[in-house]
């Protein structure tokens, strides 16, 4: 017969005095807002799982399908990294992704959206690019499209009224006379090095965590599009820098949302003319935020509609005018 060996069992008092090891604090979160995405989804958070940098992955659940809703918990049982915000109902963009900022724990943050594919190396560019920069500091990145070429709103002038509608309706660079208007440069020649712009894409940026709560986070009172404008604008504001980070590449689908675009339009336009309001400082640019508000709103909701007499001519080409997002954000 054999003995069982067996060691002593530590009593209450040697229980509460043993320490409890905490688990490692992340050096960089990425947070991803998720609604009705579409199959686009799985792929992109295969990216970010396949970004070692990327060492607490936040996702906040703004009202998924049932099926895709309960794929997401059996992923974040399965994977450590994935932290899983869920039944908050759509709650707007703004509000989710500082919901998942609160929740991260750490210093550094990178917002993705749910249809952006994150190339090798982005998130080291974005990192290196926001070193020794004032604060506030937002770094974009190269949002491209498929084929490579660079999307429209990844690098922006300065956004007013004016530029608005005169991009909004294309005569800023289909008129020489009105060039000097057009406040959108993917058709320049990119940078070689990280370069400062009034105003980046919300597809996919970096920033710390300090610095995000210095500037109290997203307005939540813009629901869906025209957040990451107003972001920039308040950095720069506060003194800080907004850095156009050519080296960090994102691949954007966009358009790839079961939501209505007319609804999208809608809050776009709402948005643009919010942000317009909040940023009159004087009685001349109030006066002009309000006269132009009703065409930019107009202009706004009318563009799916064109959008949709032109895919039945086959003659449609994808527009990002103004959101990061297009319509991917909840809405």
């Amino acid at each position: 017969m054999y003995a069982l060996n067996r060691s002593p069992l530590p009593d209450d008092d040697a229980l509460r005095a043993t320490p409890v090891a905490s688990p490692p604090v992340p050096r960089l979160s990425l947070i991803m807002v998720v609604y009705m995405t579409g199959p686009v989804l799985t792929d992109a958070i295969s990216h970010v799982l396949a970004e070692p940098r990327v060492e607490e992955f936040i996702i906040v659940d703004n009202g998924s399908p049932a099926l895709v809703a309960a794929w997401l918990r059996d992923l974040a049982s399965r994977e450590p990294r994935i932290r899983l915000l869920q039944g908050l109902g759509n709650i707007g963009f703004a509000r989710a992704a500082n919901l998942g900022a609160a929740a991260a724990r750490a210093p550094e943050l990178v917002f993705l959206n749910p249809d952006a594919f994150l190339a090798p190396g982005a998130i080291a560019a974005l990192r290196e690019a926001g070193r020794d920069r004032p604060d506030p500091c937002v770094v974009g990145a190269r949002v491209l499209n498929v084929d490579g070429s660079e999307q429209r709103g990844a690098r922006r002038g300065e956004i007013t009224p004016v530029t608005t509608l005169l991009s909004l309706t294309k005569l800023a660079g289909a008129l020489p006379a009105l060039r000097r208007f057009e406040i959108h440069r993917e058709d320049e020649a990119a940078p070689a090095h990280p370069i400062d712009v009034p105003t980046i894409s919300g597809a996919c940026f970096y920033m710390t965590a300090h610095d995000f709560r210095l500037l109290g986070g997203f307005d939540e009172g813009f629901f869906l599009h025209v957040e990451d404008i107003d972001l920039c604008w308040r950095a720069r504001r506060l003194g800080g820098s907004v850095i156009f980070q050519p080296q960090a590449r994102v691949t954007h689908l966009g358009s790839t949302s079961d939501e209505n675009p007319l609804v999208v339009e809608w809050h776009k336009g709402r948005g643009l003319v919010r942000y317009f309001l909040k940023r009159a400082d004087t009685v001349s640019r109030l006066m002009l935020a309000l006269v132009l508000a009703p065409l930019i709103l107009i202009t706004a909701v009318a563009r799916p509609l064109l959008r949709d007499i032109l895919d039945r001519r086959g003659d449609a080409k994808p527009d990002q005018t103004f959101g990061a997002a297009s319509v991917t954000r909840p809405s």
